[in-house]
């Protein structure tokens, strides 16, 4: 690792550039073509009446995991994105919850409930096509890329918040101490 150099870009994300030559445009080359095909699952979908066009791919060790499309129409599911369905379809393939070897390569900027779905798994590498705005041109809900950069206040969303208070409260926190013993996550 001696010869890599970190790099900040200007939307403040860190990466790691190689000096070897021409690994960046290996890595291009291969977010290419997986990303290319999460485009064809968005395709996909969409012509076969499934949902809306996203679609994703989950990547283990260059090898395709499981490649999805947006299936909220076809499962009658407003959680049936693209992405939550890769990461279902590949923790049943691998048989585990937590998918710290893979990759996701999604057609489209996740929303919230996907990024949270990705984070959840341990998914270590994102890669998007689109920016949400893209989706939002065409109608979908044009609160998610403020969610998701933070800048929004979900005032689109016309969804009361409230945490609960007294007795609902308390019994809903006893549940995590009670059954804490029960379980290991990781």
């Amino acid at each position: 690792m001696g010869d890599d150099n970190v790099v900040e870009a200007e939307d403040r994300t860190i990466t790691v550039e190689s000096s070897f030559a021409g690994y960046q445009e290996a890595v291009q080359d291969r977010d290419h073509k997986f990303l290319s095909r999460a485009v064809e699952e968005a395709y996909k979908g969409v012509e076969c009446g499934d949902g809306g066009p996203f679609g994703a791919v989950v990547v283990r060790n260059d090898e395709v995991i499981t490649s999805c499309h947006n299936m909220v129409l076809k499962n009658t599911d407003p959680t049936a994105h693209a992405e939550v369905t890769a990461i279902r379809e590949a923790c049943k393939k691998l048989n585990r919850i937590e998918l710290s070897e893979c990759e996701i390569y999604a057609s489209c900027e996740p929303c919230p409930m996907c990024f949270g779905a990705i984070h959840l798994s341990r998914i270590k590498r994102l890669v998007y096509g689109a920016e949400a705005e893209a989706a939002m041109a065409i109608g979908f809900d044009d609160f998610i890329a403020d969610a998701l950069r933070g800048t929004g206040f979900y005032q689109k969303a016309h969804l009361e918040i409230k945490k609960a208070d007294g007795g609902g409260a308390a019994i809903a926190q006893q549940v995590f101490e009670k059954t804490k013993s029960k379980f290991t996550m990781y």
